[in-house]
């Protein structure tokens, strides 16, 4: 067997890096408890502000969603208010001939012609569109409601007459436009 080596000295630099590494203790305090006690003073620290980050946080949604509610509330209050003010020279044109005294007939035809253009210029500028399906159009029951079939000579399923025009409102049906529908007639059996 060999003898063991000694063990080097640790030279005055290595002695230096391990006394900068050890922390002094406070007198009268075991090492292992002020360790431990600091790591849980500071742990509870860390905790206590990620909880109040999480409360405000949690604060902040819950606030946010409160307004949004609110502003979808008067979304939907005021949402009319664009078109609204659109039709007020509509009902001003309408009442001015209605306090007219003796009106022509081709003076009220003439208003009546210029208050339905204030109005379908309202409908323009809200995006209002009419549905009037010109006669032998396909019949789409998406856009249309069939009021009657009448025996034709036009094609089966396509639009005859509008009884009434339809409204949408942004690609949206307001009310489909009446229509009667053409059926094919009878085979004369001779």
């Amino acid at each position: 067997m060999s003898d063991p080596k000694p063990m080097p000295e640790p030279t005055d630099e290595a002695k230096k890096d391990d006394r900068s590494e050890a922390q002094p203790l406070p007198a009268g305090e075991p090492e292992g408890e002020t360790t431990l006690e600091a790591l849980l003073a500071d742990t509870q620290s860390k905790l206590e502000q990620q909880r109040d980050a999480w409360l405000r946080a949690l604060a902040d949604a819950d606030n946010a969603r409160k307004r949004a509610a609110i502003d979808i509330v008067a979304a939907q209050k005021f949402a009319v208010e664009v078109l609204v003010q659109e039709l007020l020279p509509v009902v001003d044109s309408l009442e001015a001939a209605l306090r007219a005294e003796a009106i022509e007939p081709e003076t009220l035809r003439s208003g009546i012609e210029l208050t339905l253009k204030q109005l379908r210029a309202a409908f323009d500028k809200s995006n209002v569109a009419e549905i009037a399906p010109a006669a032998g159009a396909r019949f789409d029951p998406s856009r249309h409601q069939a009021m009657a079939a009448v025996e034709s000579d036009a094609e089966p399923n396509t639009v005859v007459a509008v009884m009434q025009k339809g409204y949408a409102l942004n690609e949206r049906i307001v009310r489909p436009a009446l229509v009667t529908v053409a059926k094919p007639r009878p085979a004369n059996d001779a």
